[in-house]
């Protein structure tokens, strides 16, 4: 089976996110002081091919984990659906 997975991928809440904290404290002169405690990361897709959603779900973990996030500073948490 073909499943697709969409992977988010974001600093963990005690680091400090200097592009979240730039995009934070603009918001407010363009209007939209409302917005606050912006935090920004990566998205990323990816097709796996697996036997199953379990199969997939260990692939997609080990490819996060070996390759995409850098776990002493980012987080990440993903969606599955057959592709």
């Amino acid at each position: 089976m073909n499943f697709k997975a969409e992977i988010d991928i974001m600093p963990l809440p005690a680091l400090l996110d200097p592009q979240g904290k730039a995009v934070s404290s603009n918001m407010k002169n363009i209007g939209l002081e409302e917005i606050t405690n912006v935090r920004i990361g990566k998205h990323v897709r990816l097709y796996v091919d697996a036997t199953d959603t379990d199969q997939a779900e260990i692939k997609v973990t080990e490819a996060c984990k070996k390759l995409l996030c850098n776990e002493i500073m980012e987080g990440f948490s993903f969606t599955l659906e057959i592709a």
